[in-house]
C-alpha cells in the first residue's frame, strides 16, 4: 500500500472521528450519556470480533506479544477504565456544549501525552513546550468567557481530554506487549460494562427512547469504533507515527464542519481564531517527531544503498 492511500485512510478515519461528535450529541437528545456509550462500546467491541477472527488465523508479526486471555483482559480491564473516564467526560460535557469545540479541546491530548510523560522521566522537546504554549492560548480564545469563566461543558471536555492522553499511555505501554485487536476488544467491553452499570443506577433505560437514537448509536459504535479503528490500525502500517498523529487531529475540522452542516452549530470569530490557533500548537508539537521520523527514513535509505553497494562487491 502507498504512503498516499495510507494517509487517505487516516483522513477517512479523521471525518468518521469528527461526525461521531455530531452523532455522539444528537443521541444525547434521547439517551443518557452513559446509556449512549454503553450501547456503542457494546457494539464496537462486537463490530472487532471479525477482525479478531481474521488476523487470528492469520497473525502478523505478533510473535513477540502475549496472545494469552488472562493478560490481555487484565492490560483491557485498565485501559477499559481509563476509557469510561475520558469517554464518559466527554459525552456528558457535549450535553453542554457544541461539537466542534468537543473536539478541539479533547484534541489537546496530542500535546498531553508529552507533558504527561514528563512525570515519566520522558525529555520534552522544545517544539513541544512552544506548541503547548500557543494551543493553551488558542483554548483561552475559544472557551474563557470575557468573565474570565469557562462553561461546565468545556469544562469536562478539558479534563476528559487529560484522561485521553492517560489512556493513549497505557495503551502506548500495553501494544508492544498484547494482542491489540483483543486489548481493544476488552477494553471496550470493560467501558461498556461499566457505562450500562452506572446507567442503570442513574438513567433510565427504555427501548423507546434506544430506538429513537439508533442512527447515532449505530454511527457511533459501528463506524466511529469498528470502521474507524481498522482504518487506522490499515493506514498506519504504512505511515509515520508523527505523521499520522497529524491527520488524526483533523477530526477537529471535521467535527467543526459537521456541527455547522447538520446542527447549525455556529463559531464566533474569537471562537475560529481560537480553534485555529489550538490546531497550529497541535502541529507544532509534533515538529521534533516529524523531525525523528525525517532523520529515521535518511539513516534507513543511507543503509538501504550502503547494503546495496556491499552486495555490488
Amino acid at each position: 500500500m502507498s504512503v498516499l492511500k495510507s494517509n487517505l485512510l487516516l483522513l477517512l478515519a479523521a471525518a468518521i472521528w469528527g461526525f461521531a461528535f455530531v452523532a455522539q450529541r444528537v443521541g444525547m437528545e434521547y439517551v443518557g450519556p452513559f446509556t449512549f456509550n454503553g450501547v456503542r462500546f457494546a457494539l464496537g467491541s462486537l463490530s472487532l470480533v471479525p477482525l479478531m477472527l481474521f488476523y487470528n488465523k492469520n497473525p502478523q508479526d505478533e510473535g513477540s506479544k502475549d496472545r494469552s486471555i488472562k493478560h490481555v483482559a487484565g492490560a483491557g480491564l485498565l485501559a477499559g477504565a481509563v476509557l469510561f473516564m475520558g469517554a464518559s467526560l466527554q459525552q456528558i460535557g457535549l450535553v453542554y456544549t457544541t461539537a466542534g469545540k468537543a473536539a478541539f479541546i479533547t484534541c489537546l491530548y496530542i500535546v498531553l501525552v508529552p507533558l504527561v510523560g514528563v512525570f515519566l522521566k520522558q525529555y520534552v522537546s522544545m517544539s513541544t513546550w512552544l506548541g503547548s504554549i500557543i494551543a493553551v492560548a488558542g483554548l483561552y480564545l475559544l472557551c474563557v468567557k470575557d468573565s474570565f469563566s469557562i462553561s461546565y461543558g468545556e469544562f469536562l471536555e478539558l479534563v476528559g481530554a487529560l484522561f485521553w492522553a492517560v489512556h493513549i499511555l497505557v495503551i502506548d505501554h500495553f501494544s508492544r506487549k498484547v494482542d491489540v485487536l483483543k486489548l481493544s476488544f476488552f477494553q471496550f467491553v470493560t467501558c461498556s460494562i461499566m457505562s450500562l452499570i452506572t446507567a442503570f443506577f442513574i438513567e433510565t433505560i427504555s427501548i423507546n427512547t434506544l430506538s429513537q437514537a439508533l442512527m447515532p448509536i449505530l454511527y457511533g459504535g459501528i463506524c466511529s469504533v469498528g470502521i474507524a479503528y481498522t482504518l487506522q490500525v490499515v493506514g498506519q502500517k504504512n505511515a509515520q507515527p508523527s505523521h499520522a498523529a497529524i491527520i488524526l487531529s483533523m477530526e477537529t475540522v471535521f467535527a467543526t464542519i459537521g456541527g455547522w452542516m447538520i446542527l447549525n452549530e455556529m463559531l464566533g470569530r474569537r471562537e475560529l481564531l481560537g480553534c485555529i490557533i489550538m490546531l497550529v500548537g497541535m502541529l507544532l508539537s509534533q515538529l521534533q517527531n516529524i523531525r525523528q521520523s525525517k532523520k529515521q527514513n535518511e539513516s534507513n535509505l543511507a543503509y538501504s544503498c550502503s547494503k546495496s553497494q556491499h552486495e555490488l562487491l
